[in-house]
C-alpha cells in the first residue's frame, strides 16, 4: 500500500435506504488500481466504469456522484492542493464529467479522514452529509432546503463549529437547473456540466467536512526537497508570482482582447471595445478588498470584491477571469458592476458562470433576431450590452422564473428550443469558455476533442499558443498542434488525478508533478509511467461516452460559425478554426479510429474490460 498521501477511508452514502457505510480505501482499491488512476477525476473515471451504467439518466435514481481528493490534497502549502474533484454523468452534455473545485472544502474533507465519498439512490426528503473523524452521518436539511449557497453555509458553520467547511447546492440546483454548481466556501465551485442538478435530484443539500487529521507522508525527505523545488519555480515564473497573484485571473482580459480572440456577443465579434473596463486591472482599482487564496495556496490568485455603488451593491468572491468574459463581454456588457454582481449571485444561487453567461448571451442574441417574443420577457429588453437584463436574468435562470426556465436549459438547449441551434458556441452540449477558437488553432482541437464538452482544462494551449509557457508557437499554424495536444490533455488529466492547480503548470511540468506523487505516496512512479496514467484517463472517458451515446468524431468538431466564418475584426481577422487539418493526425497519435479508441490502444492501457464491453455494445471500432 502507499506509505502516503490517502487518508485510507471512504464513505458509500445509499441515499434512498439513508444507510451510510464507511470502508477500507485500501480493501476497495488495490494498490495497482491507485497508481493507475492516482485519485481526483481519474479514479472517478475508474468509479464511473465500474459501478454506473453510461446510459443512465444524469437526473434519475442510477446515476452516481463521486467527491473525490487526490493523495496531494491538503498536504502542505506550496503544492497548490487546495482542492476537490465531483465526477458524475452530466445532465448538461451526457457525458462522463468531472468539475474541479478550490477553496477549503477538499483539505477538510481529507482531515476528516475521507479519500472519496460515493452518493448514491435519491432521498425522499432533503438530507445533507457529515464527515468528521472518519465517521459520516445523514442529517436532516429540511430547514435548509429552498435556502441560498450562502446562508445554508453560515447556518451549517455555526452548527458544527467554525472549522467546519461546507459544500453545498443553491436554488439553481435544488430546481435541477442545468446551469447549477456545488459551491463551496461560499464563493468557489464545481461549476461546469450540471453536477449541482445531480445533487438535487438526490435531494442532497450539502455536504459538511470537520477534522484535524493530517496527510501521512511516504517520503519526508524526499518531499522536503519536491516543496522547495516547487516553491523556487513559481517564484520564478512571471505568471506565478507576480501576474496572478496582483490582478488574478483577470489579468487575462486585455491580453486575449489585445490578441483578437476576446469572444464578444456570443462570439459573433472577436475584440471587446470596453475590455478595459472589466479587467484585473480595473477589478484591482476600484472593487479589490482583498487576495482570497484557496487552501495553502501561495500564488493567491482569488480576489474578494465590494460593489459600493447603487443599484448592484455587494460584495463577495471572484469575479474571475472566465466569468468577467461570460458575463461581460460576451454578453456586450462593460459595466463591471454589474458583472460582478451577476457573478455575485451566481454563487449565492449556485450557478455556473460560463454556462449562465453564455446562455444569456444566446438569448440575447435570439432576441435581437426577432426569435424571442418580448411578451415572454415582461417588459425586460435583452439586448446585448444591457447591464439590468444581465442581472435580471441571472436571477431567473435559478429561480426558473419566466424566460429564466429556458435560459436554465443552458446555451445550447435554449437556442435549440427557439429554432437556431447554430448560434450556441458550444461542444457536446456545453458552452465555450473564453477564447476564440478561429485565432488559436491548438486550442480549438482542444475544444472539439475535449471528452467533457465545450473545455478550456483539459488542455490549455493559450499558454504555448499566446503566453509563450513553456515555450511559445504560432497560434495561427495547425502544424504540430496535434502532438502538443495530446501532450497537455495527458499531463493535464494525470494532474486533475493528484489533485492539484493547473496555474503550476506556468511553473513546472510533468517531471516535477511526478516527484511530488512520488514523495507523498512513496511510489517510485516514473515520468513515462505518469503519462500513461493521464493518458489511460483520456481514452477511459472517451469509452464512456462511446457507450453512453455514441460519442466519435461527429462529435470532434465546432460550430459553423467558428469553422466557416472569418473572425470579422482586431487582430486576428479572417481567420476560422481549421479542425479537419488537425484531427487526422490526432486520431493517429491517440491509437483512436473514428473518435473512438481501438481494442489495441485499451488493452495497452490495461483496459481490455472496457474493451470487451464497447464490443458488446458494438460501438468498439473494427
Amino acid at each position: 500500500m502507499p506509505k502516503g498521501g490517502y487518508m485510507g477511508k471512504f464513505a458509500r452514502v445509499n441515499l434512498t435506504d439513508g444507510k451510510v457505510e464507511v470502508g477500507n480505501t485500501f480493501d476497495y482499491l488495490p494498490e495497482e488500481v491507485l497508481r493507475q488512476w492516482i485519485g481526483g477525476r481519474g479514479l472517478g473515471a475508474y468509479l464511473m466504469l465500474k459501478e454506473v451504467d453510461p446510459k443512465v439518466d444524469p437526473l434519475g435514481p442510477e446515476n452516481k456522484a463521486f467527491v473525490l481528493t487526490g493523495p496531494v490534497t491538503g498536504v502542505a502549502a506550496g503544492l497548490e492542493a487546495g482542492r476537490w474533484t465531483s465526477v458524475t454523468k452530466s445532465p448538461l452534455t451526457n457525458t462522463i464529467h468531472d468539475s474541479q473545485s478550490g477553496g477549503h472544502f477538499g483539505p477538510y474533507m481529507k482531515f476528516a479522514g475521507f479519500d472519496f465519498v460515493i452518493l448514491e439512490g435519491v432521498s425522499e426528503e432533503p438530507v445533507y452529509l457529515v464527515l468528521e473523524d472518519e465517521k459520516a452521518e445523514l442529517r436532516d436539511a429540511k430547514d435548509l432546503w429552498g435556502k441560498d449557497v450562502h446562508h445554508t453555509t453560515r447556518i451549517l458553520e455555526e452548527r458544527h463549529g467554525k472549522n467546519a467547511k461546507v459544500a453545498t447546492i443553491g436554488p439553481a440546483g435544488e430546481r435541477l437547473s442545468l446551469l447549477a454548481a456545488i459551491i463551496n466556501d461560499m464563493g468557489r465551485a464545481a461549476g461546469r456540466g450540471g453536477h449541482g442538478a445531480v445533487w438535487g435530484s438526490k435531494k442532497l443539500k450539502a455536504i459538511v467536512a470537520i477534522g484535524s487529521k493530517k496527510v501521512p507522508i511516504g517520503n519526508e525527505e524526499s518531499f522536503q526537497e519536491v516543496l522547495r523545488d516547487a516553491v523556487d519555480k513559481k517564484k520564478a515564473s512571471g505568471v506565478t508570482n507576480e501576474s496572478l497573484p496582483n490582478y488574478g485571473t483577470a489579468v487575462l482580459v486585455n491580453i486575449i482582447n489585445q490578441a483578437g480572440i476576446f469572444p464578444t456577443k456570443n462570439f459573433q465579434e472577436s475584440v471587446f471595445e470596453e475590455a478595459e473596463n472589466i479587467s484585473g486591472e480595473k477589478i484591482a482599482a476600484d472593487i479589490l478588498l482583498r487576495k482570497q487564496p484557496c487552501w495553502g495556496c501561495i500564488i493567491a490568485c482569488g480576489r474578494y470584491t465590494r460593489i459600493r455603488n447603487p443599484p448592484f451593491q455587494g460584495e463577495g468572491d471572484g469575479p474571475e477571469y472566465e466569468t468577467v468574459w461570460a458575463l461581460g463581454a460576451n454578453a456586450g456588457v462593460g459595466d463591471l458592476d454589474a458583472v460582478t454582481k451577476s457573478n455575485f449571485l451566481c454563487n449565492e444561487l449556485g450557478m455556473d458562470t460560463i454556462e449562465t453567461g453564455n446562455a444569456i448571451a444566446v438569448a440575447m442574441e435570439l432576441y435581437e433576431k426577432g426569435k424571442i417574443p418580448k411578451e415572454v420577457l415582461d417588459g425586460v429588453e435583452l439586448n446585448f450590452g444591457n447591464a439590468g437584463a444581465l442581472v435580471e436574468m441571472t436571477w431567473r435562470a435559478a429561480y426558473r422564473s419566466g424566460i429564466g426556465d429556458d435560459i436554465s436549459l443552458g446555451g445550447y438547449r435554449l437556442a435549440k428550443k427557439y429554432g437556431m441551434p447554430e448560434i450556441s458556441m458550444q461542444v457536446r452540449g456545453q458552452s465555450l469558455p473564453a477564447y476564440d477558437p478561429r485565432g488559436v488553432q491548438g486550442h480549438a482541437l482542444g475544444y472539439a476533442t475535449s471528452n467533457r464538452g465545450g473545455c478550456h482544462l483539459r488542455a490549455y494551449l493559450i499558454s504555448p499558443e499566446i503566453l509563450g509557457v513553456p515555450e511559445k508557437l504560432d497560434p495561427y499554424t495547425t502544424e504540430g498542434k496535434a502532438s502538443v495536444l495530446k501532450e497537455f490533455q495527458d499531463v493535464f488529466a494525470a494532474l486533475d488525478s493528484m489533485v492539484v492547480c493547473k496555474f503550476v503548470t506556468f511553473a513546472y511540468w510533468d517531471k516535477e508533478l511526478t516527484a511530488q506523487v512520488n514523495a507523498v505516496t512513496g511510489w517510485d512512479m516514473s515520468v513515462e509511467e505518469f503519462g500513461l496514467v493521464g493518458e489511460r484517463i483520456y481514452n477511459a472517458e472517451r469509452a464512456f461516452n462511446a457507450m453512453a451515446f455514441g460519442d466519435g468524431e461527429e462529435y470532434d468538431t465546432l460550430p459553423d460559425r467558428l469553422t466557416k466564418e472569418p473572425i470579422p475584426s482586431g487582430p486576428s481577422k479572417g481567420y476560422v478554426a481549421k479542425i479537419s487539418e488537425m484531427l487526422p493526425e490526432y486520431y493517429r497519435l491517440r491509437g483512436w479510429v473514428r473518435g473512438r479508441p481501438t481494442r489495441a490502444t485499451l488493452e495497452r492501457l490495461g483496459l481490455k474490460e472496457v474493451a470487451d464491453k464497447m464490443e458488446q455494445m458494438g460501438v468498439l471500432p473494427e
